[in-house]
């Protein structure tokens, strides 16, 4: 099959070997970015650390330097990169695959590499997820556009890129595609699903490979629950409810009072503020697995927990707020896990002599992160995948649906994704009718019989529009007024002479959609577009009338 055949194959809204096939391909180079990602923390944490995010080994004045020396090297990396590239991590990559159908700057990327890494290895407490999924949709987007991809098909797999980089990051592929339908995407449509289905797989497997088939929560035991904790699990969803809405509150807080501040001294200031609280309580650092393997090894010592809690929470909070390029839901794993773990010590009386603080450590886990992140279903499926114990799932049910709901209607929380994108001023939300069109390619719809005449004399014109079918456009060209499109005007015809009408016309690439079309056109409601390839030096390959787009949002849009 030819790349041009492909293409018009693309464009069309639906599962087709080629796009699966392509999604696979995408999720390949998403895991190959991040097994590198991945390679690059463990490798050069090994240097000085005994156990991977093990920072408690390290002395006092190492605790303190490390982070600020990591925030000081993402500055002037930063700076030399320009910091208009430093938009970074998840509400990023929603915004680009709502209005730029997944196509990442790639500073951007190189920003939020070089930065995750640096955070990550010098003990600030984000997560691997965020540089993971930015990483992901750049490889899928270096593929779309290498291949001039059209533009429907370059958001898919945009989307299997994120899929890729969610499951090579966590090993949780099922998990991995309902995050990027619930909060990435925010739509279900199976010509879509598929291929993201097999990216999310592909970005497992090639993870598997290379770091073995461990999970996140490995190390915790599950035991199951009696009927009589049901009660107090509802409480305890409530309570990570609030937790996740102040948790929100206070990032957004910080995010908004420190804006003012230019990013060098704000970054300065993450990391003096890391290195204070790796000084007291070294716990704190890292992403979340150090919260993890702590709620195992000490579940019963409060007064530990507790400080890490809140150490680990300020952690977050200055970390992500002053623009450290992390993600965000490691720590809402580990704070949740340790929530949970805290909760789990008034669970002890419920069943006597039964250890269930992994237990209520996995359902914390599972509550703070539906209700942080608005995805309830994405935290259901994670937990499932990271325990693979089926003794959780109605237990993780009960404590989502309190959380998420408590969070949602007592407190009006929103997603802290939208609420950073709100605030950056970057948009997310697409009208119905453009959401609809951006899933077709405009090589699907656009008219290949037309007649192209280079000349603007009008005895020209006139006789190669009457040599010409009336149902085949012409389309007249010259240097004074481009592109246009000439027609018998109707309303002045008369017997003695025909007058003809002149529709200016716009291009548009063989790789947009008909959502690019319908933003030129829907002022007037009239008139028309042709396209141009790419390759063959602008050569117009076809025309596209306002009366097609109409017809597909009125008859065809329930297809789509």
């Amino acid at each position: 099959m030819s790349l041009d055949t492909l293409r018009r194959r693309l464009a069309k809204p639906k599962t087709s070997v080629q796009l699966c096939l392509l999604g696979v391909a995408a999720g390949l180079l998403a895991a190959i970015l991040i097994i590198l990602f991945r390679l690059t923390i463990a490798s050069v944490q090994g240097l000085f650390l005994e156990t991977s995010e093990d920072f408690s080994t390290l002395a006092e004045h190492q605790r303190v330097i490390l982070p600020v020396v990591a925030a000081l090297m993402i500055a002037v990396f930063a700076d030399l990169t320009g910091f208009k590239h430093y938009r970074l991590g998840i509400p990023f990559v929603i915004h680009r695959i709502k209005h730029h159908y997944g196509q990442m700057p790639i500073w951007n990327t190189a920003n939020q590499f070089f930065g995750g890494a640096v955070a990550l290895i010098c003990g600030f407490s984000v997560g691997r997820e965020g540089p993971s999924v930015h990483m992901g949709a750049t490889g899928a987007s270096i593929l779309a556009e290498r291949l001039h991809l059209p533009l429907n098909s370059a958001r898919t797999l945009a989307g299997c890129g994120v899929a890729a980089g969610i499951a090579a990051s966590f090993n949780t592929p099922l998990a991995a595609v309902i995050f990027v339908m619930e909060v990435v995407l925010r739509e279900y449509k199976v010509h879509i699903f598929v291929p993201i289905m097999l990216a999310a797989v592909t970005g497992a497997l090639a993870t598997q490979f290379v770091f073995g088939n461990d999970s996140e929560l490995a190390l915790i035991s599950i035991n199951t629950l009696s009927f009589w904790h049901y009660p107090y699990l509802i409480l305890c969803g409530v309570v990570l409810g609030a937790i996740a809405f102040s948790f929100n509150q206070n990032l957004m807080l910080i995010i908004k009072t420190f804006n003012p501040v230019s990013m060098f001294p704000r970054l300065m200031l993450a990391g003096l503020i890391a290195g204070f609280i790796g000084y007291l309580v070294p716990e704190a650092m890292g992403s979340g697995m150090s919260a993890i393997r702590l709620a195992v090894e000490a579940p019963d010592n409060m007064q530990l927990l507790t400080t890490v809690l809140i150490a680990k929470l300020l952690a977050t909070l200055f970390a992500i707020g002053l623009g450290i390029p992390g993600g965000l839901i490691g720590p809402v794993i580990g704070l949740g896990v340790i929530m949970g773990t805290l909760m789990s010590f008034f669970a002890q009386y419920i069943s006597p002599g039964v250890d269930v603080s992994g237990t209520y450590g996995v359902l914390g886990m599972a509550g703070l992160l539906a209700a942080t992140l608005h995805a309830p279903l994405a935290a259901l499926t994670a937990v499932m995948e990271l325990t693979s114990n089926p003794k959780i799932i109605v237990p993780a049910m009960l404590v989502i649906s309190a959380a998420y709901i408590t969070a949602l209607q007592v407190f009006g929380n929103r997603s802290i994704f939208l609420q950073q994108l709100d605030f950056q001023g970057l948009p997310y939300q697409v009208s119905p009718a453009s959401e609809a069109l951006q899933k077709v390619g405009i090589m699907e719809e656009m008219d290949e019989n037309f007649k192209l005449l280079y000349s603007d004399d009008k005895e020209q014109i006139k006789d190669t529009l009457s040599a010409v079918n009336s149902q085949t456009p012409l389309i007249v060209f010259d240097e004074q007024n481009g592109y246009r499109l000439a027609e018998y005007d109707l309303s002045l015809m008369s017997d003695q002479s025909m007058s003809i009408s002149y529709i200016p016309l716009q291009g548009l690439s063989s790789q947009a959609t008909l959502s690019d079309a319908f933003d030129i056109l829907k002022d007037k409601r009239s008139g028309a577009v042709y396209i141009y390839s790419q390759k063959d030096n602008k050569q117009i390959m076809g025309l596209l009338r306002w009366d097609q787009i109409r017809h597909i949002l009125t008859i065809r849009n329930s297809l789509l």
